[in-house]
C-alpha cells in the first residue's frame, strides 16, 4: 500500500526530469522548429501533382532541375505563411527557384491570395487532400525543404522563412549545394 503512495511523486519527478533535459537542450542551440526527417538524403517522394495555375501535371523529375531549389509548404489559412510570403517574393527575386506546395487548400483562395500578394513559385503545386505533404513527412505549415539538383532532400525547416532563417540555416545549405554543382 504504501508504494501506491510513492507512484505519483515517481511520475511527477519523471516528468521533470524530462522538461529539464529539454530546456537544456534548447539552451544549448537546439532549434526546436529543425526537425529531423527521415527524408534526409533521399529523393523527393514520387508522385503526380496539377499545377494550381494551369492543368498541367508534374511528377518528380520537376525537383531534377540540375540545380537546388526550395520546396516551401503554405496555405491561404496558415497566418504564418502569410508572414513569410513576402520574403519568399525577396528569395525569388534575387534568383532562388522554389517550387510551392499549397497544403490543404481552397485552390480559389489560394489563385487569388498569389494574384494580390505576388507569386515567388516557379510552379505552384496543388496538394488538396494533403496526401505528397504527408509523404514528405509535413505536419503543418508553412515547412521549407531544401532539395538539390538531382532531387535529393538535404534539409527541413518548420516555420515561417525570414531573413533571420535564411542567411543561419537555410542559405549556408543552399549556397553549398549551388557550388557542388
Amino acid at each position: 500500500m504504501k508504494k501506491k503512495l510513492y507512484l505519483p511523486l515517481i511520475i511527477f519527478l519523471a516528468l521533470v526530469a524530462a522538461f529539464l533535459v529539454q530546456l537544456q537542450r534548447n539552451a544549448q542551440g537546439d532549434d526546436p522548429k529543425t526537425l529531423e526527417s527521415a527524408l534526409v538524403g533521399k529523393p523527393v517522394p514520387a508522385k503526380t501533382l496539377t499545377d494550381l495555375l494551369s492543368t498541367k501535371t508534374f511528377d518528380e523529375s520537376l525537383f531534377k532541375q540540375g540545380k537546388p531549389l526550395l520546396l516551401n509548404v503554405w496555405a491561404t489559412w496558415c497566418p504564418t505563411c502569410y508572414a513569410e510570403h513576402q520574403y519568399l517574393n525577396h528569395l525569388a527575386k534575387q534568383g532562388v527557384p522554389i517550387i510551392g506546395l499549397d497544403y490543404k487548400d481552397n485552390s480559389e483562395k489560394a489563385v487569388k491570395w498569389l494574384h494580390d500578394l505576388g507569386n515567388p513559385y516557379q510552379v505552384v503545386l496543388k496538394d488538396e487532400k494533403g496526401s505528397f505533404a504527408l509523404d514528405l513527412g509535413v505536419y503543418g505549415a508553412p515547412e521549407t525543404f531544401i532539395v538539390d539538383g538531382k532531387g535529393v532532400i538535404h534539409y527541413r525547416y518548420a516555420g515561417d522563412v525570414n531573413e533571420r532563417v535564411w542567411q543561419e540555416k537555410l542559405q549556408p545549405i543552399y549556397q553549398k549545394l549551388v557550388g557542388a554543382q
